[in-house]
């Protein structure tokens, strides 16, 4: 097994993840936000997006060459992490990378800085990582992994482009996400009750919206697998074949990417859209 094959192992369930970030290494945002799922899959995501911008193969991680090798020890010298985990992420740490960050990087590729738990900054590092932020240099490029992109500043997060990745370890929803699966999953099969359950005035935030979008594809991903550990997924392997099973996977990734992009977007219009794909 290749470094890059046991990080694709740690990303188990998240592969849309990993296509969006192939999607755009061809012009990589300048910073992205990594929120959902745990801290090992966020780690591994960043690292795996540091290998997809330097890898010698010049296309997806080939897991051999030195590059590869260096980004999974750390050790790789355009890549500087700030591990939260630790404990704070401080001002001076910072503040002694920004000549760096002003300077092209060492290698043929990029410089990536990861920033894991980056909900872990004290205010004032956060402040820094925005100035750097705001005076960009070509070939630096930064990740912020975190458990959800509110819990960052905000200003920082609007800079970036965010992926959200699910939450593997969980495989039954919170009983208020798995109302609303299947309450969505009831409206496909009777066309009845979904307005009236989204239409309630604040009834849907874009929290709440990501969620029953990231509860959906854990209970379609129980349903393709055919593990079908909960209710609603069996119910969804019994009533769907497998064509329609991946066009809701499509449908539910097309909404997860207009929930994630930077321009604002009606959460509430975002899953009645969901609601009338399979109607």
């Amino acid at each position: 097994m290749t470094l890059c094959d046991d990080l694709l192992a740690r990303l188990e369930g998240q592969e849309h993840a990993v296509r969006r970030l192939n999607a755009i290494a061809h012009d990589p945002p300048q910073s992205i936000v990594i929120e959902g799922g745990d801290a090992e899959s966020r780690v591994a995501l960043a690292l795996y997006w540091a290998m997809r911008l330097n890898c010698e193969s010049g296309a997806e991680p080939c897991g051999r060459c030195a590059a590869c090798r260096q980004i999974a020890d750390l050790a790789f010298n355009d890549l500087l992490f700030f591990d939260g985990r630790e404990g704070l992420i401080k001002v001076e740490s910072v503040r002694e990378k920004r000549s760096t960050w002003g300077q092209p990087p060492n290698g043929d590729g990029y410089r990536v800085s990861i920033f894991a738990e980056a909900q872990m900054f004290m205010t004032e590092a956060a402040n820094a990582l925005l100035k750097s932020l705001e005076e960009p240099r070509p070939g630096n490029v930064f990740v912020l992994a975190a458990p959800q992109r509110e819990r960052l500043l905000e200003t920082l997060v609007s800079r970036s482009w965010v992926v959200t990745l699910a939450w593997p370890d969980v495989r039954e929803n919170t009983p208020e996400v798995t109302e609303w699966t299947t309450a969505l999953v009831n409206f496909w099969q009777t066309r009845r009750g979904w307005f009236e359950r989204t239409q309630v005035r604040g009834a849907v935030d874009r929290r709440l919206a990501m969620a029953v979008v990231l509860g959906m594809q854990r209970e379609l991903r129980e349903a393709l697998s055919g593990s079908c550990g909960t209710p609603l997924s069996a119910g969804m392997a019994r009533a769907y074949g497998p064509a329609d099973l991946r066009r809701i996977g499509l449908v539910l990734e097309q909404a997860q990417d207009a929930l994630n992009t930077q321009v604002p977007v009606n959460p509430t219009m975002v899953l009645d859209w969901v609601a009338t794909r399979m109607v």
